[in-house]
């Protein structure tokens, strides 16, 4: 058996100091247990607010570039003046150029999973003497359920986009007193049209619900007079940390503006990234507590077997197998642990998943325990626990055998 002599006289180590030996198989299996649990927690939290984030979002967006105003040149002549302040100019809803061309270009894309064109605006809602600002949207539904996955969100009615035909928001369908297959003005661009209601659609933003109205693309071309244009290429990504280089690409590559989700939603970003950088830190610290824990014990383990390591080394043991008796202590111990923290985080995350619930009744989010991230924590763990042995295993395997037996 390999390391048969090393493994037995571990085993016996542990088991002669059966209390201390428990007592810090539990501390490590604590420590596994936060470090997965927490880990687990915070992946299903930036999890579920991204899928909200991006539930009513494109990942990148293309538009044309703003109209800037360009400064006066300066006439010549030695008693002109320069004129150094300009107004900025009001942006007004205009066409991406060749933007089918755009489109198929964008499409054949490998890191592109769907495209979608859109005419939006700002407009007015009107139903009887009630009014509200919207932001109109008009889109081809094929194409822009693939980027929201909007079907998924209707709350009433059924999703269908026939000219005159319109869906909106549930809280601005509350706001003028409407419902499923009632009809309100629209008014945008100094244009109005009448608009029958085929569904209320819940965007999981109460503000988005407010003033959403999505039409067909060619009564919002129509409404805005762009007619046969797009103000704006919606694209959604296979993975969408990659929308930030992409937009990059993009803006480099053509003369449009690219968006991507993150910096649209830079304060979010921020705030995940503080949330990655807090977890790591809880876990450096509980893996440096994991570590004393298990050296400490190891360390008053080899004080308390000085006797015992000064009878082996008089019997034939070599410094060697004397080292390796403890690091094998030290490796029992963080395997042992980690195990058992594997299995404690995923009680919690149980106990977490049925007892804790939002004001509705329902679960606040979904966390599950990736069994990769498992086993990098339970490896982590049992590196830790044989890296601590290290140096209580050289002090042992130092001992002079004729002093040991002494003491």
């Amino acid at each position: 058996m390999l390391l048969g002599f090393e493994s037995l006289v571990a085993i016996r180590f542990l088991r002669e100091g059966r209390m201390q030996s428990l007592l810090i198989i539990v501390g490590v299996a604590a420590g596994v247990a936060v470090v997965a649990y927490i880990s687990a927690l915070i992946t299903g939290l930036q999890r579920n607010t991204i899928e909200k984030t991006l539930g009513a979002q494109a990942h990148v967006t293309v538009s044309p570039l703003d109209e800037r105003v360009l400064v006066a040149a300066t006439p010549p002549g030695a008693g002109a003046s320069k004129l150094e302040q300009t107004q900025a100019r009001a942006q007004r809803p205009r066409s991406i150029d060749n933007w089918r061309l755009l489109l198929a270009e964008l499409e054949a894309m490998p890191q592109v999973a769907a495209v979608s064109p859109m005419v939006s605006a700002a407009g007015l809602a009107v139903r009887g003497e009630a009014s509200r600002a919207i932001a109109l949207m008009g889109v081809e539904l094929e194409r822009y359920d693939r980027i929201v996955k909007l079907r998924s969100k209707v709350v009433a009615g059924t999703a269908r986009l026939e000219p005159g035909e319109g869906l909106i928001g549930l809280e601005l369908a509350q706001d003028l007193g409407v419902q499923v297959g009632d009809r309100i003005g629209i008014v945008a661009n100094g244009v109005e049209d009448a608009l029958r209601i085929t569904a209320l659609v819940d965007l999981g933003v109460k503000d988005l619900n407010r003033r959403t109205v999505i039409v067909p693309l060619r009564t919002a071309q129509s409404l805005v007079g762009l007619p046969g244009s797009a103000t704006g290429l919606d694209l959604a990504l296979h993975d969408i940390w990659a929308a930030q280089d992409l937009a990059g690409g993009l803006s480099a590559r053509w003369p449009y503006k690219a968006e991507s989700w993150q910096q649209a939603n830079a304060q979010l970003v921020s705030a995940l990234n503080a949330q990655s950088v807090s977890t790591s830190v809880i876990r450096g610290v509980v893996m440096i507590v994991v570590v004393l824990g298990i050296a400490s014990v190891l360390v008053v383990s080899v004080v308390q077997k000085q006797r015992e390591i000064g009878i082996l080394r008089a019997m034939g043991a070599t410094r060697g197998q004397v080292l390796r008796v403890f690091l094998l202590q030290g490796l029992v111990v963080g395997a042992l642990g980690s195990a058992l923290g594997v299995l404690l985080a995923v009680a919690l995350i149980w106990l977490f998943t049925h007892f804790v619930r939002g004001s509705d009744g329902l679960p606040l989010f979904n966390i599950t325990l990736d069994a990769g991230l498992a086993l990098r924590i339970a490896a982590l763990a049992t590196v830790c626990g044989l890296l601590a042995s290290v140096a209580p295993a050289r002090r042992a395997s130092r001992l002079d055998p004729a002093q040991a037996i002494r003491l």
